[in-house]
């Protein structure tokens, strides 16, 4: 059952809204009466995923660069100003490349911690002023990774950026709980994404089926998850069921983290069992 403050429209910033996850947390927020400012560079891309929302009159499209810092300013200013407060901020965008560390340049290492980690901390600086100016506090959400502490040797500025923003999330939460500030970490496992879906070998061949498969074969539920599934935990995060859930991190990686191996071999040892 929803409190009363839950039925109180509340104001959201997504980043990365325009697809997966961003536009299933965005659905998620648009359905339960809230106004959400959608943030992603793709202007085309995000203004169709607006349009598609059951409410586009409660949402405001800002398109832009998040390695921008002007931008990350503009997001949370224009935000306020048009709605009059935050009560919740959700980093989700991402970026990356697929490389090791042998061959990243500096070029992409910074644009990957610049809108993987700097945005976020500084969007969630800037928002936590707007929050801590009102009566009733705020929530940010961090999507961080299981591979913050899986690492693959393959997204190595990813990976920092990911096991960084879980340790700002206590840091954070240390900071601005006194002020009614809850901050909150989301660990996805493999999701069906875009993300998930551009993988290549050194010939260009799309690989990503095959690491998919692999990855779901270490999952014991046996499959990826859906974006709605990931959106699910972040609105319940953000809800007021979640009142007492601060500077901690929700996996949702349907058991991945802690199987330890495939179940083509547990079925070379147990074929009636698994």
């Amino acid at each position: 059952m929803k409190s009363e403050v839950e039925n109180k429209p509340r104001v959201v910033i997504v980043t990365g809204a325009s697809r997966g996850i961003g536009k299933a947390i965005t659905e998620a927020f648009i359905a339960n009466g809230d106004f959400v400012a959608m943030v992603s560079e793709n202007k085309d891309e995000l203004q169709a995923a607006a349009a598609s929302l059951s409410k586009p009159e409660n949402v405001l499209v800002l398109d832009g660069d998040l390695a921008i810092d002007d931008f990350v300013d503009e997001i949370v200013e224009v935000t306020y100003s048009k709605w009059g407060k935050i009560d919740v901020l959700i980093n989700n965008a991402a970026w990356r490349t697929i490389e090791t560390l042998n061959t990243i340049s500096r070029e992409n290492w910074e644009k990957t911690l610049k809108i993987c980690l700097t945005s976020p901390v500084f969007l969630s600086k800037l928002a936590a002023k707007k929050m801590a100016s009102g009566r009733e506090g705020g929530v940010i959400v961090h999507l961080s990774s299981v591979m913050a502490e899986r690492a693959g040797g393959s997204s190595p500025a990813y990976i920092a950026a990911k096991g960084a923003l879980l340790s700002l999330t206590y840091e954070m939460a240390a900071l601005y709980g006194p002020s009614g500030i809850r901050v909150v970490a989301v660990c996805p496992g493999n999701v069906t994404t875009a993300m998930s879906s551009n993988f290549k070998d050194t010939e260009g061949i799309d690989v990503s089926q095959s690491l998919v498969d692999e990855m779901e074969d270490m999952t014991p539920l046996q499959r990826s998850a859906s974006p709605e599934e990931i959106a699910n935990g972040v609105f319940w995060l953000a809800s007021d069921n979640a009142s007492f859930v601060n500077g901690t991190s929700l996996v949702i990686d349907g058991g991945f983290a802690h199987n330890f191996n495939s179940y083509k071999n547990k079925k070379l040892q147990f074929p009636n069992e698994f």
